[in-house]
């Protein structure tokens, strides 16, 4: 008997099914994320652009951790690789203050992924808050602000054109 969780739980956690995708679904989940704050950020004012994309953040965060948690009870893991809001929530804290050049997104978007998958200190600790939703959702925060404070520091520092 397959486990049940509500519809809407399913399709917020795998970012409407991008965590179902081959190989690497947070990779999938985090190009999905760049890919669907370009079409946002086009339509926003500049002034609008750093509140919209911690809009999105905060908005993939709140609806993301009790879809993660539904999600994750229902299939009984504690972070099933098909839920990637969370790869979501923290790609777009990375992104945050990023000029919107291909450049700029792509390194922000490798960043996010570095740490999301190294998880250095403390971030592999926060795996393990509770309830499941939680623990999925503030790790990849974590890695995202890591990726955020890299990405800056690039940015402020860097005197030739790799990411502007």
């Amino acid at each position: 008997m397959r486990p049940t969780r509500p519809y809407w739980a399913w399709t917020v956690a795998t970012f409407f099914g991008a965590g179902a995708l081959k190989p690497g679904p947070g990779t999938w989940g985090s190009l999905g994320a760049v890919l669907t704050w370009a079409l946002i950020a086009r339509h926003l004012p500049a002034n609008m652009l750093i509140p919209g994309a911690l809009a999105y953040c905060a908005l993939a965060t709140a609806i993301g951790i009790p879809a993660a948690t539904l999600t994750a009870r229902a299939c009984h893991r504690d972070d099933p690789s098909h839920v990637v809001i969370d790869e979501v929530a923290g790609q777009m804290l990375t992104l945050v203050a990023a000029p919107l050049t291909f450049k700029a997104q792509f390194a922000g978007f490798l960043l996010f992924r570095l740490f999301d998958i190294v998880k250095p200190p403390p971030i592999r600790m926060l795996e393990r808050l509770r309830p499941e939703g939680v623990g999925i959702v503030v790790d990849d925060l974590g890695a995202g602000l890591y990726g955020f404070i890299v990405l800056q520091l690039f940015l402020h520092f860097a005197h030739f054109s790799v990411v502007k």
